[in-house]
């Protein structure tokens, strides 16, 4: 807005009106969520039954299993917390030789390779995860039968989560290093060339730090985007079940306080990790 518009009162009282009414719109479910993981009560709804750590720390003596003793979720939030890890370190990888291809690169069917990269990213996530199964499914199906060569790789699993997942992700990494790439002055490098640095080490030493904000950017939005994806995940996991999943099956049976404490936990990992990152991108 140009500040030197004057603006009438009632349009001030409006946009605020506005602005509090649309955060409140975000904030509200995930207050009530919060609350809830502390409700003692075994279903998340009202009457407010009084406050109670029970669904973090109960032990299921008393008929209640907190989220610190329940095995199946725990041993789902490390599969979880494997496949991001794996997930955030590939997505970053390809983000950055994305990056310098796109950005510092000039060769035919350019455009083309830069449309296909954003593809993934218009697919719903259920098709890319069934297209994804399919073909690698087929294929070890094809190999097995051929040669007798058991490909458990692609076979659904861990190993094929990740790769399902860093078909999307990747995309993403590679447009927010390639953002802060294109504001880079090459003049940088080449005074460091001048200087009798090799590329290697000019990357390493001139264009890497300055590409540090962005990737730790993108390392943080892979890691969340990874670790809260159902729609890809669901169709390619096997024994190993991510935490997303592991929720769905819980909720298909009945809703329990357990699950709001989950989620509490998730926003407030989700909360560190956004305050960390803008900590390090503010430096």
């Amino acid at each position: 807005m140009i500040r030197s518009v004057p603006r009438s009162r009632l349009f001030d009282s409006l946009y605020l009106a506005y602005l509090v009414a649309f955060f409140v719109y975000l904030a509200l479910p995930l207050v009530v969520t919060a609350v809830f993981a502390f409700n003692d009560a075994p279903f998340p709804s009202l009457p407010w039954k009084g406050f109670t750590l029970d669904w973090y720390f109960a032990d299921g003596s008393e008929g209640r299993t907190g989220l610190f003793h329940d095995d199946g979720l725990l041993t789902a939030l490390w599969v979880s917390a494997k496949i991001a890890f794996w997930v955030t370190l590939v997505s970053v990888a390809l983000g950055c030789v994305n990056a310098v291809l796109f950005e510092r690169i000039q060769f035919r069917g350019k455009e083309f390779l830069y449309l296909l990269m954003l593809l993934p990213l218009v697919i719903p996530g259920v098709i890319l995860g069934v297209s994804i199964l399919v073909f690698y499914s087929g294929m070890a199906n094809d190999v097995s039968s051929a040669w007798g060569i058991e490909l458990d790789l692609f076979r659904p699993g861990i190993t094929l989560v990740v790769m399902g997942q860093v078909t999307f992700i990747a995309t993403l990494s590679t447009l927010v290093i390639a953002a802060r790439l294109r504001k880079f002055d090459p003049q940088l490098e080449e005074a460091a060339l001048n200087l009798g640095a090799t590329p290697l080490v000019a990357w390493f030493t001139v264009t890497l730090p300055w590409l540090l904000p962005s990737i730790f950017g993108a390392a943080a939005m892979a890691f969340l985007m990874s670790f809260e994806n159902f729609n890809t995940t669901v169709m390619l996991t096997g024994s190993d079940t991510p935490l997303t999943v592991a929720l769905f099956n819980r909720l298909r049976e009945g809703s329990t306080p357990v699950l709001n404490a989950v989620a509490l936990l998730l926003m407030v990992g989700s909360a560190l990790l956004a305050l960390l990152v803008m900590g390090r991108s503010s430096r």
